[in-house]
């Protein structure tokens, strides 16, 4: 019964929709090993793409999966999503581990280089469909999740979860009545397949890795050890047997945290100006991050000031001048023009410290290029493997981008990692 729901739901959703603009999320996990089935079988298309997120954290047995999955179905185009440009390692070392309430790793190796993947594969499609395996009976957090949203992590989609009102009764018996391959994974007792060492596993998953990974096992565990010397945890042994550092709710006790706060206040002596006392040296790079608001011109500034103006694109009439010695900490930005952008003073605030936040803090996530819809920001660390904030090279196609400002307003303080590095009392 609930296998023919899913085939017609799969139907009706996809009638008069180009299958070029479909793809099904891939995790090697017992529910999209389902849901590419159902989705397959629904469609009598077996050429589907298939998108697989290594996050370079996976199971090793998932990789074997992977290899038999494209053995078995050799008609079915698998790509792989995986960040070459950054070290889940290094970014430990730099930003502490993840936590429950900050899985950056998720942002970092999961969704930044799905969208990657998307943008390159689908260039022409202004809208996708992604089928999803995600189920609401998997966790309380997934259990508000609809059948199909909008409003995904990644904005060009729309995702499409078929096999959400199913338990995990309904998923063994379609593969077992299916005869399908799975990810042994399952076989060795993991409940779940995806990063082996993600703050949400419990202490059963945590016993099963030091057994048959236990290398990158205790890898991860002196980078605990070192984090919790570094942030000052008098027993450290604790913090970790006991999972407190899954709990933690900021970037206390590290260095990099000092990025995350931006200082500044209203110039007394001009009008709607505002001086920034930045904790990152100024760069060519910091114009960059104000593309969103317009278009830059070197030009008609005062070059002994380092004068660089932001046009309206609609009337290309001033709309900011920027202002700051290269090599220094002070930035000066005047609001000289009128524009619906900067509806009020508070707005305009926010939306300026959010930038600054984006300059300071950027460590290339890539978070930011999954909410433009448009294709148009693009993040490339200039260094593989750096998470130092200067080889970090932000990008804006001001042919792509219009002005919608989705990128500077989407997170709380301008920048997913700034959420990471703040500094929290009492935590």
């Amino acid at each position: 019964m609930i296998t023919h729901e899913a085939f017609e739901y799969i139907r009706n959703l996809t009638i008069n929709k180009d299958e070029g603009d479909m793809y099904i999320s891939f995790s090697g996990g017992k529910d999209s090993t389902v849901t590419s089935h159902l989705v397959r079988s629904a469609l009598a298309d077996k050429t589907i793409i298939h998108i697989y997120g290594d996050t370079t954290l996976e199971y090793p047995t998932s990789e074997v999966y992977i290899k038999r999955f494209r053995r078995d179905n050799p008609t079915v185009p698998l790509l792989v999503a995986k960040n070459k440009d950054q070290d889940f390692n290094n970014l430990c070392e730099v930003i502490g581990p993840p936590a429950r309430m900050l899985r950056w790793c998720c942002t970092v190796f999961k969704t930044g280089a799905i969208t990657k993947k998307i943008d390159a594969t689908f260039k022409d499609s202004k809208q996708l469909i992604a089928f999803q395996g995600i189920r609401r009976s998997e966790s309380n957090s997934r259990n508000k999740y609809d059948k199909e949203s909008n409003n995904s992590k990644i904005k060009k989609q729309l995702a499409v979860n078929p096999i959400i009102d199913w338990i995990d009764f309904d998923v063994w018996l379609y593969i077992l009545s299916n005869n399908l391959d799975f990810n042994d994974a399952y076989k060795q007792g993991f409940s779940r397949v995806g990063c082996w060492c993600c703050p949400n596993n419990g202490v059963w998953s945590e016993f099963l890795s030091s057994i048959y990974m236990p290398d990158q096992y205790n890898e991860f565990h002196k980078i605990l050890y070192e984090f919790a010397q570094k942030i000052g945890k008098p027993d450290w042994k604790e913090y970790i047997d006991n999972g407190e550092w899954k709990k933690r709710q900021g970037g206390n006790g590290l260095e990099i945290s000092k990025n995350s706060v931006v200082s500044f206040k209203p110039c007394a002596l001009e009008e709607n100006t505002y001086n920034f006392d930045l904790t990152k040296p100024i760069s060519e790079e910091i114009y960059k991050f104000f593309k969103p608001f317009g278009i830059l011109n070197f030009d008609i500034g005062r070059k002994a000031l380092n004068e660089v103006y932001v046009l309206d694109k609609r009337t290309n009439m001033p709309l900011l001048r920027i202002s700051g010695k290269m090599g220094t900490s002070l930035l000066k930005i005047a609001v000289v023009g009128e524009s619906p952008l900067f509806v009020n003073r508070k707005t305009t605030e926010m939306y300026l410290k959010n930038q600054i936040n984006k300059y300071q803090t950027c460590i290339g996530c890539t978070y930011c290029e999954a909410v433009c819809k448009f294709g148009a920001l693009k993040v490339f660390n200039t260094k593989k493997g750096d998470v130092s904030n200067e080889t970090i090279s932000y990008a804006i196609d001001a042919e792509k981008c219009v002005g919608c400002l989705e990128c500077v307003k989407h997170f709380d303080n301008g920048c997913y990692i700034n959420k990471v590095l703040k500094i929290k009392k009492g935590v």
